[in-house]
């Protein structure tokens, strides 16, 4: 099983509160991933290339005697990208610093943590993108020649006091790689993006889940738990620990596919892991403006929410699940939505018969 860590989100990260299908952690998600968590590259499911290249990166380093090179793991919250930092640090029998980019503030903040590391060790910094522009020059230095250079007093008796580091290993975890600077990307040796699981793989992580947990359930119910996940690791567990709530409130503690559709429609969690915000979302754009196009700002009127929420809440599932596109004219309805939502398109208006729209003449 494969979630992230337990480091808090920042505020500016996490998606609308109690929501069952967002992928930030909650502090019950913290508790269980960290019980749940595989402790080597074999018992960590999915993610096979990453795997695969990581497991020589790794054992390469360890037959050279020498530190493992730095590693960047990119991809969406839930994916695994904590999980496999700490597995990087227990193959390579060392020990694991976690700190996020929001906690480095300062130069000073960095330099405090990198003075203290032990040979060896792993550094995890979660969302690297948002540490702050000097700590972020500190970072190249110690990187690339395991030195960072202290300033000492202000002005023009500032000294620069060169600082010797022990080799390290940072492993940079990030949601939004676009926003790394080119200079920090470049001095990983390593790099890899983390991509959503499919159905066959969230129901082995459910399934061992399950087991950790001392859950009884059945293929079915994996397979209906799974294709509600998103295809994510950490939506799969929390939607197990609903409907193991569920199971030994309303009937033997066993999940089957029935148990688990009848929690979930409880939860308002549909057959393709549309929650209440992202039905609302559809449902607005169909109902009230014909399939759109529509503004953000209207559709968030709409919907009664902000249009953040809309934008970076609900819009990025629907996007990837081809029921909702965005156009220079504002977000449309693809005829999947009109489909899943169980409705019938508008007939043409007159005249536009014959004209090619965007998803076909």
């Amino acid at each position: 099983m494969n979630w992230d860590d337990t480091t808090p989100v920042p505020a500016e990260e996490t998606t609308v509160d109690g929501r069952l299908v967002g992928a930030a952690a909650d502090g019950e998600d913290q508790a269980v991933e960290a019980a749940l968590r595989p402790k080597t590259l074999g018992e960590f499911v999915g993610q096979e290339r990453v795997r695969e290249q990581l497991d020589l990166v790794l054992k390469a380093a360890l037959a050279r005697g020498a530190t493992a090179d730095h590693v960047l793991l990119s991809g969406s919250p839930g994916l695994g990208k904590t999980t496999l930092s700490m597995i990087i640090a227990a193959e390579m029998q060392a020990p694991i610093r976690i700190t996020s980019g929001p906690a480095i503030q300062h130069a000073g903040d960095l330099a405090a943590i990198l003075s203290s590391l032990q040979e060896g060790e792993v550094l995890f910094l979660d969302e690297i993108h948002r540490m702050s522009r000097p700590a972020e020059e500190m970072l190249y230095m110690a990187m690339e020649d395991f030195r960072v250079d202290v300033i000492v007093g202000k002005g023009p008796g500032a000294t620069a006091i060169p600082l010797e580091l022990p080799p390290f290993t940072l492993v940079g975890a990030t949601t939004r790689a676009g926003l790394l600077p080119p200079p920090l990307r470049d001095r990983f040796g390593f790099t890899a993006h983390m991509e959503f699981y499919d159905p066959a793989e969230l129901e082995r992580v459910i399934h061992r889940s399950a087991r950790l947990l001392d859950v009884e359930i059945d293929a079915e119910g994996a397979a209906e738990i799974a294709g509600r996940s998103r295809g994510t690791p950490r939506i799969a567990n929390r939607l197990l620990r609903r409907v193991r709530d569920y199971a030994q409130v309303k009937v033997d503690g066993v999940i089957t596919r029935e148990v688990a559709a009848a929690a979930l429609r409880v939860y308002e969690v549909d057959g393709r892991g549309l929650d209440r915000l992202d039905r609302a979302v559809l449902q607005a754009l169909l109902k009230l403006f014909g399939g759109g196009p529509v503004g953000l700002s209207t559709l968030a009127v709409a919907v009664g929410e902000e249009r953040e929420t809309v934008e970076e809440v609900a819009e990025p599932f629907l996007v990837r699940e081809g029921l909702l596109a965005r156009t220079p004219r504002g977000r449309i309805a693809t005829p999947a939505a009109w489909a899943h939502l169980g409705l019938t398109p508008p007939a043409p208006a007159p005249g536009a018969a014959g004209q090619q729209g965007l998803f076909g003449s």
